[in-house]
């Protein structure tokens, strides 16, 4: 006997954003949250600019066309946060 599982990505419904975290909403029924440090763009934006976003594809993500930041839901779930750039001195 076999059993067909289907597996699907998680897809984003809704965000939430306050000073201190990021909050996804999964189609799944799962909400998963991330400090908003993780996005250095997104900790110097101001808070208009912060609730200016996008959810991209279906679902797959979040855009900030005010400040060129991105988000995936999968860069959530794995913990992936975005590092500042190194200056480079001359």
């Amino acid at each position: 006997m076999s059993t067909a599982v289907e597996i699907t990505e998680p897809r984003l419904t809704n965000i939430e954003i306050t000073d201190s975290e990021i909050t996804a909403f999964l189609s799944d029924g799962r909400r998963i949250s991330v400090p908003l440090a993780w996005s250095w763009r997104l900790s110097d934006a101001t808070p208009k600019q912060r609730q200016n976003y996008e959810i991209i594809g279906t679902g797959q993500g979040i855009h900030w066309p005010d400040i060129d930041e991105d988000i995936s839901i999968e860069g959530m779930l794995f913990g992936i946060p975005a590092r500042r750039p190194q200056l480079l001195s001359a």
